[in-house]
């Protein structure tokens, strides 16, 4: 019936229940670093996010579930037809990627990093006042998965939430204002920390330059979750070493990987992890990933409307 690769790792268990709503159907199992781009260009259905460069032109590939948020590197001209199905899997890292992003946040208004610095030196020493969530205003650029489950984090913490999103919506009753994109520029000098939870998208990149960091508030936390792109990293570093920004906290930047003679390294109040909040490093997101590509792929089979559909013009999901 189809040929279906399948990237994403696959106990037994897992394997049983993915050939239950596949019979008929050849299933390859492999790993993004040991498929052979022949497996690629000959499967129907790939479940997983192989390099580009391997999917590019496949005459075969009718869907690609991704098991990524981030699907900018395949909606770029020339490297899917227009009639592949493309999702991804929105909705399976919201719970990590909040939960680093938080515990990033506290790390540092508490002084956390200062004082695993003074630790490794041996130091007993007092680093001062420290802040608290409660009574912050925290802005929370994109409000998807991910943006949503750490707004909820924050208004239970006791923080005032604002929400800038791109379209209208209703608003969740754990974000206290909600507004356009159009309003950022007027919402930054309130803000005591904004947290981006953005994909990449030609609207994101260097969402965030030197002109808008400038418009922040003094002593505020930059959070970016989302895509170290929309970030001007040099901007950034220029803003923390004056004063501007107290700090930030980034689990992506640009470029990735970060060379280790950048200059941010060094800023004591940058708190940087090497894009590791979502992938599998919690079980739970593996297990949302699984439960969506499950899904998705009896839609599939059986000519259903899929989940998680991406708009190849924005870049966003349907």
């Amino acid at each position: 019936m189809y040929n279906i690769l399948v990237l994403i790792p696959m106990d037994e268990e897992k394997k049983k229940l993915l050939e239950e709503k596949s019979k008929g159907c050849k299933i390859v199992y492999s790993n993004e670093n040991e498929v052979t781009k022949e497996e690629v260009q000959n499967a129907n259905i790939v479940i997983g996010s192989p390099k580009v460069d391997m999917v590019k032109g496949s005459p075969n590939l009718k869907w690609m579930q991704l098991n990524t948020a981030g699907a900018d590197q395949y909606i770029k001209e020339g490297i899917l037809s227009e009639e592949v199905i493309l999702t991804n899997s929105t909705g399976a890292y919201g719970l990590a990627v909040s939960e680093h992003m938080l515990a990033m946040l506290l790390e540092l208004l508490k002084k956390l990093h200062i004082y695993r610095d003074n630790q490794n030196k041996r130091l007993w020493k007092s680093e001062g006042r420290v802040r608290s969530i409660r009574g912050s205003k925290v802005l929370i650029v994109g409000l998807g998965d991910i943006g949503c489950n750490f707004g909820e984090m924050i208004k239970a913490l006791g923080g005032y939430t604002i929400g800038v999103k791109r379209r209208e919506s209703a608003k969740p009753s754990y974000i206290d204002e909600l507004y356009l994109n159009d309003k950022l520029d007027e919402l930054l000098p309130q803000a005591d920390i904004v947290a981006l939870c953005l994909p990449s998208t030609k609207d994101t990149q260097k969402l965030f330059d030197a002109q808008r960091i400038e418009k922040m508030k003094t002593g505020s936390i930059l959070l970016n979750m989302g895509r170290g792109t929309s970030v001007d990293t040099d901007a950034l570093c220029d803003a923390v070493e004056s004063g501007h920004l107290y700090g930030a906290g980034l689990d992506v930047v640009d470029p990735e990987p970060l060379p280790s003679d950048h200059r941010i390294w060094g800023l004591e109040n940058v708190v940087i992890t090497p894009h590791i909040s979502g992938w599998y490093n919690l079980a739970e997101t593996y297990e949302r990933i699984f439960g969506i590509s499950l899904d998705n792929l009896e839609r599939f089979l059986k000519d259903e409307e899929l989940f998680n559909v991406i708009d190849f013009n924005t870049g966003y999901v349907k």
